[in-house]
């Protein structure tokens, strides 16, 4: 976490940290065909900051939204998560070229990228703002406590490390 949490909002946090994350996939993009091991070490970058990221709001956020507003089943949490499987679904598709040494990764790339630009809009657009709107300050510097606690081996799975 290299912001300081204590001054910014859960929307400008996550919003930030979904543009840190975009910027290693863009890195992962540019160098696939040209410098494979850069590439890879974006990538494993990304993986890992996109797994936090959804660790982060799986197991501290959403929970917290959702003992706020009661709004559990079918909920806009539950649609969340729902899209999170299917990211990491795409993610892992990209993880295995990867692993196997394959820049021939556009489709899954494609796959991955408007799954994640449909996910971050609501995100940005709706339910952040609306956890903004919800919980108070004290609870959102709980979050990004319970953030920097959070053990790095809980979404630090990547090619060669796990």
């Amino acid at each position: 976490m290299n912001q300081t949490a204590t001054e910014t909002s859960i929307s400008k946090y996550f919003e930030q940290d979904h543009d840190r994350i975009d910027e290693l996939f863009r890195q992962f993009q540019q160098f696939k065909k040209s410098d494979f091991p850069r590439a890879k070490e974006s990538f494993v970058s990304f993986k890992f900051g996109l797994q936090r990221h959804i660790v982060w709001e799986e197991e501290i956020l959403f929970p917290l939204f959702e003992r706020k507003t009661g709004m559990t089943q079918g909920g806009p949490t539950s649609v969340m998560r729902e899209e999170h499987r299917l990211i990491k679904h795409y993610l892992e598709a990209i993880h295995e070229k990867v692993k196997a040494l394959d820049p021939q990764s556009d489709q899954e790339e494609q796959r991955l990228l408007h799954a994640l630009t449909v996910h971050n809009q609501k995100e940005e657009l709706i339910l952040y703002p609306a956890i903004d709107r919800t919980i108070t300050q004290e609870e959102a510097q709980s979050v990004f406590e319970q953030m920097k606690e959070l053990p790095e081996d809980r979404y630090q799975k990547c090619c060669n490390h796990d």
